[in-house]
């Protein structure tokens, strides 16, 4: 039972409150068996049937609802089964029961059907869905506490022996806990207008309005971040997480919807899970693993069997998982950040890099994981046309580095650990393999070759040598900041020895590889070593596994500082601890050259959005003189372009900061 009823006394009704609820219409076979807290008004109570044990808390007091509309507490007009009702709560035009639930302090439940548990209920905990592989063989089982790491590993992780049967013990006791035969409501929950609800756990502070069916499952809730439940949504065997939202008419089957979602206007989901700030809307999803920030708005967009993290899905975007072979068994991975065209579609299997955007219908497997922010055009026979690093100087990748942070709708516990860099020893990790392999295709391809394929994917050969020069860039760019920004300490602590400033801290990994694990990204070591110790036993439970990958997510920088050591002794060929204090000198002008030059490509694509056939349309039932007086009055102009300032204030920023340091370094 929740804390409200093992804290408060209860006591048996006198005969006069007996005689006053039964004047007011109020039946029980057993009296007896009905019990009272301090402050219980009987007039408040009327039209009431009592079944079994029932707990009934003070109730003089009014609730205020989200129109402003004072109402007196109390029941009226409802049929209560073995429930304990907390301290100023409002039940009102019950049209069936309520039954076997705990309801906590201030809730209000109006018009509504039925509230019910059955017995040995898991309110959506333990329910195992076939995400990923619509055949199965990735099923994940849901439960309160589930997070992106957690489902990433159990889904992706199944090579790892071991690894699925301890992970699967912990979500089986995480969901033994929540079996119960009585349901809960929370203090403060709003419940009205809703048809049916059985076997549904409600979070503290929920909102649940119109909804036409809830079945075992959980709304997770909390003050700081209340759950809304809207109209004509049908939800079954799911878990929604705290300061969610799921309205509209939404179809909701076997899915999880993680923290700061919103699913709506008729969206379906079936066997999905959706991670931080996902959004979902007329489109439907199906066997998907929808990591942090995965956005579909479109109708006939259908998203199926994939994995997507940071993703953003245009009209009419699809999938194919079968072949008509061995049935629905296929599955496609688009990496962080990328991007689909208006009906796109892609025939799984395929694996698209970070950052890369997709555009027409691929009717061809490839791989293009080593060759992030590339554009991917599909040719009339439906093969991958790769076009390498495009994507690196355009507007949007630049705009997602900042938009996702600040579209983060959780409150309170963020139990999805997100990385939200867009360059990191991920990508541009990648990026070194990818130049390295487009050299090697450079170097060995005939002239007259005009197309080489790497992985399913063709490439013009003569976009290699752009290709490079893109990732040349990203690469310097980012190795340069980052020590720039370790060397920059000499201006707080002038007495530091240089090659203190570039030590690694104790504690850090370095690998090579860098993976990321449901937004969470870290060395392929740190994962390893994590596993390793989920198999043999030394991380036992869920709680001591949220430790371990909390710490991971803290060592995030000294371990990208450890790889960025050896990355730059690979790209520049000479070791951070050889380099002088003239060295960082020219380091960072170099940088200042490199970012300018970046600044420059991104502002030229900014500059398209301003063109004269950018304008075609304005100006209606005008004359050509107006077209430029009403683009400007409705789009505004470059110079004054939000994005753009902000553009050039970098500059003129990063411009200062250079010079800053060369003064200091000059005094020392």
């Amino acid at each position: 039972m929740p804390d409200h009823v093992s804290s408060v006394k209860y006591r048996p009704l006198t005969p006069e409150e007996i005689e006053t609820l039964a004047g007011r219409g109020c039946t029980s076979a057993d009296w007896g068996l009905v019990e009272v807290a301090a402050g219980f008004r009987p007039e408040r109570v009327r039209n009431t049937l009592f079944g079994g044990v029932v707990r009934l808390g003070a109730n003089g007091g009014t609730l205020t609802d989200e129109a402003g509309i004072e109402k007196t507490c109390g029941i009226d007009g409802a049929s209560i089964f073995a429930c304990s009702i907390g301290s100023d709560v409002r039940i009102a035009n019950i049209g069936v029961h309520i039954a076997r639930y705990d309801i906590g302090d201030g809730a209000c439940i109006e018009n509504v059907g039925t509230i019910e548990t059955r017995p040995d209920a898991t309110f959506g905990n333990g329910v195992e869905i076939e995400v990923l592989n619509e055949g199965g063989g990735r099923e994940v089982a849901l439960f309160d506490r589930l997070d992106s790491q957690f489902a990433h590993l159990l889904c992706l992780h199944r090579y790892r022996a071991g690894l699925a049967e301890k992970l699967r013990g912990f979500a089986k006791a995480e969901s033994a806990r929540a079996r119960h035969s009585h349901g809960r409501i929370g203090a403060g929950a709003r419940i009205r207008h809703t048809k049916c609800i059985v076997d549904v756990n409600v979070g503290p502070h929920a909102v649940i309005d119109g909804a036409a069916l809830l079945s075992n499952g959980s709304v997770l809730s909390s003050q700081q971040a209340p759950t809304r439940i809207g109209c004509d949504v049908q939800a079954e065997s799911f878990i929604i997480a705290e300061g969610s939202k799921v309205a509209g008419g939404a179809i909701i089957g076997k899915s999880f919807i993680g923290q700061g979602c919103q699913i709506g206007r008729q969206f379906s989901s079936e066997g999905s899970l959706f991670f931080a700030n996902c959004e979902g809307f007329h489109g439907e999803a199906c066997s998907v693993f929808a990591g942090p920030y995965t956005v579909t708005h479109h109708k006939s967009t259908l998203l199926i069997a994939g994995w997507f993290s940071f993703y953003n899905a245009g009209s009419g975007t699809n999938q194919s998982n079968h072949l008509y072979k061995l049935g629905p068994v296929h599955e496609g991975k688009l990496e962080r950040g990328c991007k689909t065209g208006s009906f796109s579609y892609m025939m799984w299997p395929c694996r698209v890099g970070p950052f890369s955007v997709v555009l027409g219908k691929h009717s061809r497997t490839f791989d293009t994981s080593d060759f992030p922010f590339s554009y991917l055009e599909a040719t009339p026979s439906g093969r991958c046309l790769m076009t390498p690093g495009f994507n690196f100087t355009t507007v949007g990748t630049v705009r997602d580095a900042a938009k996702w942070p600040a579209r983060d709708r959780r409150k309170g516990p963020k139990r999805d650990r997100i990385t939200f860099d867009v360059f990191s020893p991920l990508t541009v990790g990648r990026m070194i393999r990818g130049s390295e392999k487009m050299k090697e295709l450079l170097d060995n391809t005939d002239r007259n070759i005009d197309l080489v394929n790497m992985n399913g994917a063709d490439v013009k050969r003569i976009l290699l040598r752009t290709g490079q020069k893109f990732y040349r860039s990203a690469i310097g760019m980012y190795l340069l900041d980052k020590v720039l920004a370790r060397a920059e300490v000499l201006l707080e602590r002038p007495e530091l020895p240089l090659s203190e400033a570039f030590a690694v801290a104790e504690g850090a990994v370095y690998d090579e590889q860098w993976v990321d694990i449901g937004g969470q990204m870290m060395p392929r070591k740190r994962l390893d070593d994590l596993c390793a110790a989920v198999v043999e036993g030394r991380i036992a439970d869920l709680d001591a596994m949220n430790r371990e990958l909390d710490a991971v997510l803290q060592a995030y920088s000294a371990d990208e500082w450890a790889w960025i050591r050896e990355a730059y002794a690979t790209v520049f060929g000479k070791r951070l601890d050889d380099l002088t204090i003239g060295d960082t000198v020219e380091l960072a002008d170099e940088l200042l050259k490199t970012r300018q030059k970046f600044l420059k490509l991104v502002l030229n694509d900014a500059s398209k959005e301003f063109d004269n056939v950018i304008r075609t349309g304005f100006g209606q039932d005008g004359t050509a003189d107006d077209v430029a007086a009403d683009f400007e009055a409705v789009r505004g102009n470059y110079d004054g372009n939000k994005f753009v300032r902000e553009m050039e204030n970098e500059l003129v920023a990063l411009n200062a900061r250079v010079e800053k340091y060369k003064q200091a370094v000059a005094a020392r």
